[in-house]
């Protein structure tokens, strides 16, 4: 078989949309739930022959909120997907989840079907910080659905955490970093607030209706992360995931590694052979190429030699392995470490500090 793969399906279902957010996600499309889960299932029975002799060790379902979506729906996707790629029997299989969204009964459910990480927006436990990025749920709702998992039976649990918000201080994420911690989830993400222009944050950015966020801030907020989750055991294996020890995210690890994987879904993204290419973004016209027995192809891009080597270089670094200083130039490697950017350990150059808060600023897009 070659190479290990990834699939990722993307649900562009959620309950409200927030205002920071540039995902292709839509609120009160219910109505498309039935015809969208077929739509992926018939574009997986299109995208299957392609993907003959693949072995694919990893299954994620991001949005949007996938658990907007009935358990017995999803039951039936996955298993739609194991009978028409080769899926191994032991691969990572995420599924993402808001608090509200979830109880004991219905993680149990995904639990048994097969989905065996789960990966929780919790984005910040001070009420004030969840309300200026427009979330629907409050801290208490993070803490219950965490017990709930664990009463489901997940033991690889990923909080997502986001920084940066006007509404927050040093001192308020610092503390929702140590209740994070203190749930002690096998994961934890955490990722700079960025600002899109077409987003209606980003239009009241624009208008001077909110501040920017501050990045000498989000800079001093990524230092208490850092050190928090280093004191607590986790280990910092990319610029914005830690992990405990073997609880890596084989999926996103897969991205980083420029490793292939398919995208089904409104506006997924695949990748395989230095070829990227993506499908059509509304989910109307998403099912409606589908349905017409098409590929829903939107456009694509392939890399050329430089371009690749340029790839690597920059997602090597963001897993933190460092690239070899013997790919660089003698005056290109000087003036590297000159700029505090990268430092030579052993022959690798590895990301300084400063160089992992140049790279936490950085959105590659590559996840769909």
């Amino acid at each position: 078989m070659s190479a290990e793969a990834g699939i990722y399906v993307h649900i562009p279902f959620c309950l409200t949309r927030c205002g920071y957010c540039d995902f292709n996600a839509y609120a009160g499309m219910d109505e498309l739930v039935t015809p969208y889960l077929q739509a992926l299932m018939d574009e997986a029975s299109l995208s299957a022959p392609g993907w003959a002799g693949t072995s694919f060790v990893s299954v994620f379902l991001g949005g949007g909120t996938p658990t907007t979506m009935s358990s017995a729906d999803l039951r039936a996707l996955l298993t739609h997907l194991r009978d028409r790629f080769a899926v191994a029997e032991d691969a990572e299989i995420t599924i993402e989840a808001n608090p509200d969204t979830v109880d004991v009964g219905s993680l149990r459910s995904l639990r048994e079907a097969g989905y065996d990480r789960l990966s929780m927006g919790a984005q910040s436990f001070d009420p004030a910080v969840l309300a200026s990025l427009e979330r629907i749920h409050e801290p208490a709702s993070v803490r219950g659905a965490f017990r709930a998992a664990r009463e489901a039976g997940y033991d690889n649990v990923n909080l997502d955490l986001i920084y940066g918000s006007d509404r927050e201080t040093t001192e308020s994420w610092e503390r929702t970093v140590r209740e994070a911690i203190a749930l002690a989830p096998e994961h934890v993400s955490a990722y700079a607030l960025t600002i899109e222009p077409a987003t209606p944050l980003g239009r009241q950015i624009a208008a001077g209706a909110r501040p920017e966020p501050d990045p000498d801030v989000q800079a001093d907020m990524f230092t208490i992360a850092c050190e928090l989750l280093r004191d607590a055991g986790y280990h910092h294996y990319e610029v914005s995931n830690w992990a405990k020890p073997g609880y890596e995210c084989r999926h996103n690890l897969g991205y980083w590694e420029r490793r292939p994987y398919v995208g089904l879904g409104a506006g997924a993204h695949a990748y395989r052979d230095d070829v990227r290419w993506w499908n059509v973004r509304p989910p109307e016209a998403y099912m409606a190429s589908v349905a017409a027995g098409e590929l829903p192809i939107g456009g694509s891009e392939s890399l050329d030699p430089s371009d690749a080597y340029l790839e690597e270089v920059f997602l090597r670094l963001r897993i933190l392995q460092g690239v070899p200083a013997s790919w660089f130039e003698e005056a290109r490697y000087e003036a590297f470490v000159r700029s505090g950017l990268l430092e030579d350990a052993f022959g690798q150059l590895v990301p300084t500090e400063r160089g992992m808060l140049l790279l936490n600023e950085l959105v590659l897009g590559l996840t769909g």
